[in-house]
C-alpha cells in the first residue's frame, strides 16, 4: 500500500494482514458483546 512517497507494508506479509483483519474483526465484536453485557 502507498500513500504519498512512502510506502506500507503489513507485518507479516498477505497472511500477516490477513490475521490483522481477522483480529480487528473479532476484538470488535467481543467488545460489541462486552459492552452489551455490562449495559
Amino acid at each position: 500500500m502507498r500513500i504519498g512517497n512512502t510506502e506500507i507494508r503489513p507485518a507479516g506479509g498477505g497472511l500477516g494482514c490477513l490475521l490483522m483483519i481477522l483480529f480487528s474483526i473479532v476484538a470488535s465484536i467481543v467488545l460489541t458483546v462486552l459492552l452489551n453485557l455490562v449495559l
